[in-house]
């Protein structure tokens, strides 16, 4: 996956993710939609055999660019939790 930043902004950054659909963004969506200083958090994907999404945050403020860095974190250690948890349950 590729990420690049289309436009940015104090409080707004829109970038696309290349090599995604919606299993990527949507997961990112979510975990922004927790963060106290996200007021919007959202993707269009104009086709989807064909396009990129295009994701677009906007906060109150708080740097845009941090802010996702701090969601994609957060992400990354549910997830290696996650794998935790169901390799010592399958063993």
């Amino acid at each position: 996956m590729e990420v690049k930043i289309l436009e940015e902004k104090k409080n707004r950054l829109v970038f696309a993710i290349e090599g995604d659909t919606h299993t990527v963004t949507s997961t990112l969506r979510t975990a922004l939609a927790s963060d106290e200083h996200v007021k919007a958090a959202g993707y269009h994907l104009e086709h989807p055999l064909l396009g990129h999404p295009q994701f677009i945050v906007e906060t109150d403020g708080a740097n845009p660019r941090k802010t996702v860095i701090a969601a994609l974190k957060r992400l990354a250690k549910d997830a290696d939790k996650l794998a935790d948890e169901a390799t010592s349950e399958l063993k």
